[in-house]
């Protein structure tokens, strides 16, 4: 039976990706930008591993909130390819890692940069990032090895970065399938974007942060 699930693409993802980088790159009215974000998490306690870590727990907050994420349908012109709540949640989760790389100083208007940026995103381990740019985890080598990216390579990248979103979206479709009894569907729907942000956020500071001091 097909659904809207079936019916995406590697090209309708990685469009959709670009959609969320620029509008956490640059805001939006009402939205903080990444960098915004970043620089607010700077100014707080801690050490820059404890500020990062706040920041992710109220990323996770915020992705299992569907007040929330309802509301930022109403801020952002969703592209009409990608049900909302996959959408915002991707807003979330793009925001998140691009300021989180900031605070690790990162530019993040670099493109190898939002390569980066997006294999966060779609990975499921640390490890499965740095092997996806051939480097050795536990060596200062990120920045500088993420500079001798060619374009054919971020290209390359970047669709399996789209593949394995396209995995991702069709399990959270299969979980979205639970609304039929709507409280319970709503719950294990939330709990998963939840956990996922998460794992998401742990990525990211170990690629942008931990392998930098």
């Amino acid at each position: 039976m097909e659904n809207e699930f079936s019916l995406l693409s590697q090209n309708i993802v990685l469009k959709s990706l670009d959609w969320a980088y620029e509008k956490a790159i640059y805001g939006v009215k009402g939205l903080d930008s990444a960098a915004e974000l970043a620089n607010n998490y700077l100014k707080g306690k801690g050490t820059l591993i404890e500020q990062v870590n706040s920041l992710i727990k109220w990323q996770n907050t915020k992705a299992g909130t569907s007040g929330f994420i309802t509301g930022l349908g109403g801020l952002l012109t969703m592209p009409v390819t990608l049900p909302t709540n996959i959408t915002s949640v991707l807003y979330i989760q793009i925001r998140m890692v691009a300021a989180i790389a900031i605070m690790g100083g990162y530019d993040v208007k670099d493109d190898r940069v939002k390569t980066l940026v997006y294999s966060c995103v779609a990975a499921n381990s640390t490890a499965e990032v740095a092997k996806t740019f051939g480097l050795k985890l536990g060596e200062k080598l990120m920045k500088e090895g993420i500079k001798r990216l060619s374009k054919e390579t971020i290209i390359r990248i970047n669709q399996a970065v789209g593949f394995r979103l396209l995995t991702k979206f069709g399990q959270k479709g299969v979980i979205n399938m639970g609304k039929s009894v709507p409280f319970i569907g709503g719950i294990i729907s939330a709990t998963f974007d939840i956990v996922s942000t998460n794992i998401i956020g742990n990525i990211a500071r170990e690629i942008f942060i931990i392998n930098e001091v």
